[in-house]
């Protein structure tokens, strides 16, 4: 579980990886006092303070702190007196009292179906960061494509009372989608049917499949074959494009949809070469995908791209650094969250407007990968 360092106030990541038991994992940030293997009973930024010892520290009730702290009726004199108290005792308000009395809990949902895709990685990472820009807080869940866990996350939703939720569906309910939402202002990233009532942000998947084929085309490639996962609206885009474009150019367009894990696209792609019918090139959907073609590749000691050219989806730090770099389309996942949050802030100013579908647009890097030498 990779720890969110950079949190202004803390994320909660809820998870059911350890013994099928449920967790939530809080995440607070302050400066840590103490080394690793030591306890933090010495670090005042953890130290718990009361609503009581506010009232103490600044000589009045609790109920007049409570009153300060809900911005009830008090003079501007006590008022100050209680943010001192509070400044002094290191005070935080109980988060989960303030949202059994507000419906307004600052908090935003964010629901991943795939936290080890490095696509969803990323854009958790630039929600996180517009979120802490705006003085929010971030539950984290990870469905696994699971539509249990998913339903039970969307619950979640329901019962932490976000003020909003950016979601990434399963393709079981991506197809099934309510019509009237979830009782929150909601945001689709990555994965959305065409005819989707809710806000959502998207890559062009069809466009960037078709760049990467008119890229191989352009290269000389005539037999070019793919690697589709078979989970998502997102694969079935990907093939689209890739289908239609090199039927455009009278050319077949041999495909294996398989589950996006590494380990599936490992398998694929083994079986494709030492079927004897190999293409000779291949395009990989997803970076668990291009990841699992690679290995397969590498442990066959099939050489790129002299025996088979090889692109992919999604700019990972290893795409580069393996010889002799992979081509692959650039998701912009920092816009990607980014707009996400800016559409999400927009609804709950206003809840009524049209939905809005803003597609963004990928970007071919050429490496070494898929180049005719």
């Amino acid at each position: 579980m990779a720890l969110f360092s950079y949190m202004k106030d803390f994320i909660h990541v809820y998870s059911n990886n350890f013994c099928g038991a449920k967790h939530a994992f809080t995440l607070r940030s302050g400066p840590k006092s103490g080394t690793i293997g030591q306890p933090f009973e010495n670090d005042p930024s953890l130290t718990m303070t009361s609503i009581k010892d506010v009232a103490l520290h600044a000589g009045v009730s609790v109920a007049t702190v409570s009153r300060a702290l809900g911005n009830g009726p008090v003079s501007a004199a006590l008022r100050e007196r209680v943010e001192a108290a509070i400044a002094a005792t290191g005070y935080h308000p109980n988060l989960s009292a303030r949202r059994l009395r507000s419906q307004h809990t600052r908090t935003v949902g964010l629901v991943v179906s795939d936290i080890r895709n490095p696509f969803f990685t990323a854009v958790s990472r630039a929600v996180e960061e517009a979120a802490y820009q705006a003085d929010m807080r971030v539950i984290l869940c990870n469905t696994d494509e699971n539509p249990e866990r998913e339903a039970l996350y969307l619950r979640l939703m329901q019962e932490e009372r976000v003020s909003g939720m950016i979601y990434a569906p399963t393709s079981t309910m991506s197809n099934r989608l309510p019509a009237n939402g979830f009782g929150f202002p909601t945001v689709l990233i990555d994965r959305c049917p065409e005819d989707c009532s809710y806000d959502a942000v998207v890559l062009d998947n069809h466009e960037a499949a078709s760049q990467l084929v008119q890229h191989l085309l352009a290269q000389g490639y005539r037999h070019i074959g793919g690697l589709f996962g078979n989970t998502s609206t997102t694969g079935a885009q990907r093939h689209a494009g890739f289908a239609e474009t090199l039927a455009a150019a009278g050319l077949p367009a041999p495909t294996r949809f398989i589950a996006p894990r590494t380990e599936a696209a490992e398998s694929a792609t083994r079986d494709w070469l030492v079927s004897g019918q190999h293409p000779q090139a291949l395009l990989a959907s997803n970076g668990q995908i291009l990841a699992g073609m690679v290995r397969a590749l590498r442990n066959l000691r099939t050489q790129i791209p002299h025996e088979l050219a090889v692109v992919g989806f999604d700019n990972e730090p290893w795409t580069e650094l393996v010889g002799p770099g992979l081509t692959v389309i650039e998701q912009p996942v920092d816009e990607i969250g980014q707009t996400a949050m800016d559409l999400l802030f927009e609804r709950m100013k206003t809840p009524t407007r049209p939905a809005r579908r803003i597609v963004l647009q990928g970007r071919c890097i050429v490496r070494g990968s898929s180049i005719t030498r």
